[in-house]
């Protein structure tokens, strides 16, 4: 007897989620203990004459009796972290309730507290209306350490935001907050849309919002160097794929690579062609190893209007144009793209992932422009062990 295709496909299913929610509340449990562990040491503090020196010596000697009960994950490096995380944190346990319409702190013992959170984790009533600094069950307790090295709390909560709504790993993570993500999408910003990136995340509704400058390609292993030829850096973004996608950010679908295009016989080949689902748009973007030209804006102009014209359906919306370059004179760029361009941009890229300083040197003229401080990773605490 053969088995149904269908069923088999449904038990698969629901096996997987049952999986995949078994794993999320066992890492919620393990962030809301880590959380009230924060809580006691942090009241035990206040205990003390001295605090910062009593609360020292109090790590100290928790960690090593901890260490022999349990062993290892009670590391003073990793008590501290979880003190780090209740005051980063102070209103990560607050349940809601569907049914009732209403919120409130948890019970005051941390054994209820646990209870409740691990009720709440199963039942699925934690996500209900969920806003950045609650517990989210897609959050692991190594992501919100990386979380904690973002000081600023709106910039923290735009990080929360965007890992839970696109799914992304501690390391992707990690990896979007040492790359300052965040700062990166602010050139084509005014306050309010910086605002709006800290309470909301990233809402792509028009073509600026997709684009970020610059691009940090670490993951293709390149050397920065003038030797270089585009069809080396597009094989490696080929075969990096996923990781191209994660930086070109969330609604890029790749269509291929050197598209043929033919007018009248001359064939002209973009580097790049993606499709851009919440736009609903093409996106054609061509790389450029030096200093951009005012000719690379023409071609760019070209291949723009063939989608337009051969390419896109009556339903989509006007393709968009992207030149990757290592250097551009922004002043030839403004002249050649006046108000009527509106669909191609220009942006870096560099094949490092530049330290802090380098890259908020970088940012800190758009920061200025638009009145916002500074933010990022915090180099204040010291990277903490596994906890």
């Amino acid at each position: 007897m053969a088995i149904d295709a269908d069923l088999l496909q449904r038990i698969r299913q629901i096996w997987e989620a049952a999986r995949t929610q078994t794993a999320r509340s066992v890492n919620s449990v393990h962030v809301a203990a880590n959380w009230l562990i924060g809580q006691q040491i942090i009241e035990a503090e206040q205990l003390g004459a001295d605090r910062a020196a009593y609360g020292a010596r109090l790590i100290k000697l928790l960690s090593a009796q901890l260490s022999v009960e349990y062993g290892s994950g009670f590391s003073a490096s990793s008590l501290g972290y979880m003190r780090q995380f209740y005051l980063g944190y102070p209103e990560l346990l607050q349940i809601h309730h569907a049914v009732r319409g209403e919120s409130h702190q948890l019970a005051i013992e941390p054994t209820s507290r646990i209870s409740n959170a691990v009720h709440s984790i199963l039942t699925g009533e934690q996500p209900f209306d969920w806003k950045p600094g609650r517990l989210h069950p897609a959050l692991s307790w190594t992501h919100y350490r990386a979380l904690l090295k973002v000081s600023r709390s709106d910039v923290r909560a735009f990080y929360e935001i965007e890992a839970v709504r696109h799914g992304w790993s501690a390391r992707q993570l990690e990896r979007q907050i040492n790359s300052l993500l965040f700062e990166r999408l602010l050139k084509s910003r005014d306050k309010a849309g910086v605002m709006a990136l800290a309470n909301e995340g990233l809402v792509v509704t028009r073509p600026a919002d997709a684009i970020k400058d610059p691009y940090i390609l670490e993951f293709l292993d390149l050397p920065e160097s003038h030797r270089l030829v585009e069809s080396r850096i597009e094989e490696a973004l080929i075969t990096h794929l996923q990781e191209f996608l994660l930086e070109l950010g969330s609604g890029f679908a790749f269509i291929g690579r050197q598209v043929r295009l033919t007018l009248d016989g001359d064939h002209f080949y973009p580097d790049l062609v993606f499709y851009h689902v919440k736009l609903k748009c093409y996106v054609v973007i061509d790389l450029k190893v030096g200093k951009l030209d005012h000719g690379d804006l023409g071609q760019m102009h070209l291949y723009v209007h063939y989608y337009d014209r051969e390419v896109a359906e009556p339903a989509d919306n006007p393709t968009i144009g992207l030149i990757l370059c290592t250097d551009k004179n922004d002043a030839m760029v403004r002249y050649v793209l006046d108000d009527q361009n509106r669909q191609i941009f220009t942006s870096r890229y560099q094949f490092e992932l530049p330290s802090e300083d380098t890259l908020r040197t970088q940012l800190r003229r758009e920061l200025e422009r638009l009145d916002v401080p500074s933010s990022g990773p915090s180099t204040a605490d010291p990277e903490p062990e596994e906890g």
